[in-house]
């Protein structure tokens, strides 16, 4: 995998596209650095561009110019520059990285079915663990509805009709005792 990688060093965008079009033609952005005599402009890396992109866009935010700044339109357009580098060198990150899961699947498919299946069998244990759970919330509802089954079942057993209540209050009061 680093053989293929041995051309993909500038930092630059692409000028003209290599007649193969292979990923790691010479003028294509790359992550590691160059080996020795290889044909490089600049050795800065997307990660590098990445990251001191990033802490541009940090330092945008937090420095005395812009804070001891009048004019808000400058200040929003630093950031908005700083931003759009940060999104741009983002995006070419993310293209080598297709570039590179794409020779590996022109290279090496049954790596990219073991992933597959890998993936699959990860989604399927996330499901069970979800379905599980799900079941454990109804076992649960279940029971509260049982229990409120049960409470409302003792009342109904109780004599039934519009003196029952005042019969049944009645009967609880202590009778009055006698004096001698």
């Amino acid at each position: 995998m680093a053989s293929s990688m041995s051309g993909m060093f500038s930092g630059q965008q692409p000028s003209v596209p290599h007649p193969s079009g292979a990923p790691g033609a010479p003028g294509q952005p790359g992550l590691l650095p160059g080996p020795p005599g290889s044909r490089c402009q600049s050795n800065n890396t997307l990660v590098d561009d990445l990251e001191a992109s990033f802490e541009a866009c940090f330092a945008s935010l937090v420095s005395q110019d812009y804070v001891n700044g009048t004019d808000q339109e400058e200040i929003r357009t630093g950031v908005d520059q700083c931003i759009q580098k940060f999104l741009d060198v983002a995006r070419q990150t993310e293209c080598f990285f297709l570039q590179k899961r794409l020779q590996l699947s022109v290279q090496k498919p049954e790596q990219v079915v073991k992933e597959d299946v890998s993936e699959l069998r990860n989604e399927l244990q996330r499901k069970e663990l979800l379905i599980q759970k799900h079941l454990t919330k109804i076992h649960n509802w279940q029971q509260v509805l049982e229990d409120i089954n049960i409470q409302h079942k003792k009342p109904t057993e109780l004599p039934q009709g519009p003196l029952a209540f005042l019969e049944q209050a009645s009967a609880n009061i202590p009778a009055p005792m006698k004096q001698n």
